[in-house]
C-alpha cells in the first residue's frame, strides 16, 4: 500500500473526459513526477486528490483515509499541502501575511478572531515562528514585509510554495511550480524542492513541464496522455517509453531528452 493510492479514477464534464481509470500509488518519502503534453489531465488529477474536483468513479486513499468526498479544506487537514499552476496569493499582503494565511489549520480559535481581533496569545508566536523558520529556509528575508502584488513573478511562486509548507504538510502537491520562471529561477525553485524532499521530508508530487527537471529530481514518474495513464517508472524507463515519445514527438523524441521541449 503507498501512502497516496489512486484506484480507477475517471473525471468528466458533459462529454470531455478527463481521467480515464488512472491508477497509482506514491510510496511515503518519495518525489513522485506527474508529465504529459498540456490537456493530459494532469491539473485534474491533483484537484481531485486535494478535494477541489469529486472524481465520478475510483477511490482515493491517502495515509489510510479515503479522500473522495471530502472538502478541500478537510483534505488539507489530512497533511495534503498544494500550489497552483497561476500564482493564488492575497497581491495587497506582505509576504508574511500571505505565509500565516497557510497556518489557518493550526489556528485554534477560529481564523477570524485571530485576523480580526489580532488575539495575541501561545499559538501566534508559534505561528509567526513557523513562518520566520520557512522564510529564511526559502531565503526570502529581504521581501518578508513586502507586498506580495510588487514581487517579481519568481518570488511570488515561492511565497505560495513558502503557504504550502506553512501548513506543515505530509504531502505536498506542486502544479507547473517552474511555469513561467527563467533559467536562474528555475534552478533556485528546484533546489528548494529537492531542500524540502531531502531537509524536510516532505513526500512531494510535482507537476512540470520542463523535462530537464524532471529527469534529474524526480525518483518515479508517471505519464498521462488523454486523461489516460500510459507509463509509469523510473526517469530512464519514461524516457526509453515508445508510447511517451509517441505522445511528446513521435519521431522528433531526442529533442526532449536534451531538455529543448517547452511548452
Amino acid at each position: 500500500m503507498g501512502f497516496l493510492e489512486l484506484h480507477n479514477i475517471s473525471l468528466s464534464f458533459g462529454g470531455i473526459v478527463a481521467l480515464s481509470q488512472v491508477s497509482l500509488s506514491v510510496e511515503s518519502g518519495r518525489l513522485f513526477a506527474i508529465i504529459g503534453p498540456n490537456g493530459a489531465g494532469k491539473t485534474s488529477l491533483l484537484n481531485c486528490i486535494s478535494g477541489f474536483y469529486c472524481p465520478q468513479e475510483g477511490g482515493i486513499k491517502f495515509d489510510g483515509r479515503e479522500l473522495v468526498g471530502l472538502r478541500p479544506d478537510q483534505v488539507a487537514r489530512l497533511g495534503v499541502a498544494r500550489t497552483f499552476q497561476n500564482v493564488e496569493l492575497f497581491g495587497r499582503l506582505s509576504v508574511i501575511d500571505n505565509m500565516l494565511l497557510g497556518r489557518h489549520n493550526h489556528f485554534r480559535d477560529g481564523f477570524f478572531k485571530n485576523i480580526l481581533l489580532g488575539y495575541l496569545a501561545e499559538q501566534e508566536t508559534v505561528n509567526r515562528t513557523k513562518v520566520e523558520e520557512i522564510i529564511d529556509f526559502l531565503e526570502m528575508e529581504k521581501w518578508r514585509k513586502h507586498i506580495v502584488a510588487n514581487l517579481p513573478y519568481g518570488v511570488q511562486k515561492r511565497v505560495e510554495l513558502g503557504r504550502a509548507l506553512a501548513q506543515e504538510p505530509k504531502i505536498l502537491l506542486l502544479d507547473e511550480p517552474m511555469a513561467g520562471m527563467n533559467l536562474e529561477e528555475t534552478e533556485d525553485m528546484a533546489r528548494f524542492i529537492l531542500d524540502i524532499h531531502q531537509e524536510l521530508g516532505v513526500t512531494i508530487v510535482l507537476i512540470e513541464h520542463d523535462m530537464d527537471v524532471v529527469m534529474d529530481i524526480s525518483q518515479r514518474v508517471c505519464v498521462l496522455d488523454f486523461g489516460q495513464k500510459i507509463a509509469e517508472g523510473t526517469p530512464e524507463e519514461v524516457q526509453r517509453d515508445h508510447a511517451v515519445q509517441n505522445a511528446y514527438l513521435g519521431e522528433n523524441y531526442e529533442t526532449m531528452i536534451k531538455g529543448e521541449l517547452r511548452s
